[in-house]
């Protein structure tokens, strides 16, 4: 069986993705690490035992959350036969953050190093696990995540409006989280290490749709090296239930919430930078001027007269030295994407002894 070899740093072509969904993966080494599978399950009774049964057998438990589905996943789920399957249910439905925060603890409970969201509608093709995993066990990353945006090719399975949407969201995500190296933030096939996971507040990530901009604003804050691969877009005769309008309406402000969070906690808590005084000098210099020149611009219209030129230059240098201020610490935001990972390689961890 042949394999694919991709230089790290130099995405997969689009052939040599086909290629490679088309073979067996071998495994990475997993140095005695335990690998769980968390799925979320609403309304997935047709798939979900597929989804089951496509995880390979070097996955130690598959934890699969039933969020209170009309349907009968459930049972589907108890039916599929597979000794790893752990499944849990919720006496009412949480959303997919709530599902994954309760897979989240139940891993970290049965003691799992790397944890694994799939999704239970046969979106996230189980061929890409040891791509997901392999950075994680070498200690690269904290968290892995795929993104469909790398290559054109693979970008016309997906719908037009889920195109457009991802790249407008993306640059809020990268702005709120500080994740400036990474795209596609509304994709949830991720793993991620289980002690990174220790350090968050799993109790406050977001319940419903909002969960993975939540987790990485969360992990934002936590100073996690998070990373993408390139994963092709598959897509079937599903149908998602998040409107863009929802998307509009709720997502914004959220991550403005989430954007105010990281930076309080970032530069006025965890360290004080450059970037604490540019936004410093920078916010109150751009909001001096933006209103002392509205409230002159108006005054100056209510009685039909010119402005002088003092008062022009009154409004306009503290709304210039401002933006100057706050791009330059944009520039040094996207700079200090977190590199260093807080979680050690797990070759390392498997040979300390006990």
């Amino acid at each position: 069986m042949g394999i694919v070899e991709s230089d790290p740093q130099r995405p997969f072509t689009v052939a040599q993705m086909n290629r490679l969904a088309e073979t067996v993966i071998v495994p990475v080494d997993l140095c005695g690490a335990k690998v769980a599978v968390v799925i979320p399950a609403y309304r997935v009774a047709a798939q979900i035992q597929k989804v089951i049964a496509g995880i390979p057998p070097w996955v130690h438990t598959i934890i699969v959350v039933e969020d209170r589905s009309p349907d009968d996943t459930a049972d589907k789920v108890a039916a599929s036969g597979d000794p790893r399957v752990v499944l849990l249910r919720h006496a009412e439905n949480q959303g997919v953050g709530g599902a994954m925060a309760t897979g989240f603890k139940a891993a970290i409970e049965r003691g799992m190093d790397i944890v694994v969201k799939m999704d239970g509608d046969d979106q996230m093709d189980p061929v890409w696990l040891p791509r997901l995993v392999q950075p994680l066990v070498e200690g690269d990353a904290d968290m892995i995540k795929c993104n469909r945006y790398q290559h054109l090719g693979a970008l016309r399975q997906m719908p037009l409006v889920r195109v457009a949407g991802n790249a407008g969201l993306t640059f809020l995500v990268k702005a709120a989280s500080g994740y400036w190296n990474i795209f596609d933030p509304a994709n949830g096939y991720i793993a991620v290490r289980a002690r990174a996971l220790e350090r968050l507040d799993l109790d406050r990530l977001p319940k419903r749709y909002y969960f993975e901009s939540g987790l990485l604003v969360e992990l934002g804050i936590a100073r996690a090296v998070v990373k993408d691969i390139a994963v092709p877009a598959r897509y079937g005769d599903e149908r998602s239930s998040l409107s863009p309008l929802r998307v509009l309406v709720e997502f914004p402000p959220r991550l403005l919430a989430g954007f105010a969070r990281r930076l309080f906690w970032r530069y006025f808590v965890h360290d004080f930078t450059a970037v604490t005084l540019f936004m410093l000098l920078g916010a109150p210099l751009f909001a001096f001027g933006a209103l002392y020149g509205a409230s002159a611009w108006w005054s100056h219209i209510r009685d039909n007269a010119y402005a002088s030129a003092g008062v022009v230059m009154i409004a306009a240098m503290p709304i210039i030295l401002g933006a100057q201020l706050l791009l330059q610490a944009v520039v040094l935001d996207i700079q200090h994407v977190p590199r260093e990972p807080l979680c050690s390689p797990l070759r390392r961890e498997r040979r300390r002894p006990n």
